[in-house]
């Protein structure tokens, strides 16, 4: 249990529901090299309706591969690589990790920021649902990565992890890949288009992220999230400070964040819940949109409320057949700049249920039915989707 107790300093684990991802894991290993990984295979068929047929789509969705090693107690390196859609690669995670005592520690690399739930704990088989949350994906968003430090630690006394995180922040304005500078943030997709990922990321000045975990009750964990800082620019790449004009212009590329996010996770027996509500602050928005020719707002809102239950419950077994429901919301427009006029489209909802049977304790299949809807129509989708989750 002690060594679980010095991994939580990492990543902001809870020891009460034991949940952990898999860098906590490999931190919480012996010395020496240590292998992972993590797959997600989808099937998402929109159901058709009396008038319009749809194709389903079927997708190698992730599969990741982990590579760690502990050099002795204190100093261990962490290294997570992604091919998402069989074609794209990405690394998500790549940092010296080294302990200054018992409850403390210090990070340096590529990281993930301390948002919200999914952004830490993603491995397919650790939520419900064959895809991840769209409040996770829009306004979060998920997986959400930065070259940056960090000090993480755990106040035993207290109950409580915490993160503090010096990063760079999004990029709000770059060539696009036809070589040309535009802008990247928009009213539909939020903030998404501006991680960095650590490839050759650019920082004006940095961004500050910060997580802390309750965990003194049994069976819960309460966390609250904090981010803050401005978007980075390639205009000020170069920028002669002399020239207004040209100040002027970087100045309208940039906006100002701050992103606050309160999650719960509860498990008793067979009783299963999790809810999330993330709220992003958006400042100079209406000068971007105006430099950029975009459409962000100026507030972004995300919740959701699930709730679940294992038909199995049998302590003896890793086998689960996890029934959920769950209602989410997102809100990309939730407030927009003076002058501008919301678009109700970005405004959805989405409700879920399914199934999630774990034949062991790292590998699952899944099953749900969505319903979805936004406030700019009264037509209802709906969709099946079915997948593999594995973790090991």
């Amino acid at each position: 249990m002690k060594k679980i107790v010095l991994s939580v300093s990492v990543a902001l684990m809870t020891l009460v529901t034991n949940a952990q991802n898999t860098a906590e894991r490999i931190l919480a290993n012996n010395e020496g090299l240590h292998i992972g990984g993590y797959a997600q295979v989808d099937m998402n068929m929109p159901l058709s309706d009396e008038n319009v047929h749809y194709n389903g789509k079927l997708d190698v969705h992730r599969l990741v591969t982990f590579i760690g090693y502990n050099f002795n107690e204190k100093a261990s390196f962490i290294s997570e690589v992604e091919f998402e859609h069989v074609t794209e690669v990405y690394v998500e995670q790549a940092f010296l990790n080294y302990k200054l005592k018992h409850n403390m520690s210090v990070q340096a690399g590529l990281m993930l920021v301390p948002m919200g739930i999914q952004n830490l704990y993603h491995e397919p088989p650790t939520f419900n649902g064959v895809e991840r949350t769209n409040v996770d994906k829009y306004i979060v968003p998920t997986t959400w990565r930065e070259m940056g430090v960090a000090i993480s630690g755990n106040l035993e006394e207290h109950s409580l992890n915490y993160q503090l995180m010096i990063v760079n922040g999004f990029n709000g304005y770059s060539k696009n890949d036809d070589g040309v500078l535009s802008g990247v943030f928009s009213g539909k997709k939020g903030l998404r288009s501006g991680r960095q990922k650590g490839a050759e990321s650019y920082m004006t000045a940095p961004d500050f992220a910060g997580r802390v975990t309750y965990y003194g009750m049994l069976g819960l964990n309460l966390g609250a999230s904090l981010y803050k800082g401005e978007s980075e620019t390639a205009l000020y790449n170069g920028l002669n400070l002399d020239d207004e004009a040209a100040v002027a212009s970087a100045d309208s590329s940039k906006i100002g964040i701050q992103m606050i996010g309160l999650d719960a996770r509860y498990t008793n027996g067979p009783i299963q819940g999790r809810a999330q509500y993330i709220v992003a602050d958006l400042e100079n928005t209406s000068a971007y949109n105006t430099f950029a020719d975009s459409d962000l707002g100026s507030v972004m809102t995300g919740y959701y409320l699930e709730g679940g239950y294992n038909l199995l419950n049998n302590k003896d077994s890793d086998n689960e057949l996890v029934i959920f429901a769950r209602h989410e919301n997102y809100n990309t427009h939730a407030e927009v700049a003076e002058g501008m006029e919301a678009d109700l489209a970005y405004n959805r909802t989405e409700n879920t249920i399914g199934l999630t049977y774990k034949i062991a304790s790292g590998a699952a299949f899944k099953a749900d039915y969505q319903l979805l809807s936004n406030e700019a129509s009264d037509v209802e989708k709906k969709q099946l989707n079915l997948g593999v989750a594995v973790w090991f």
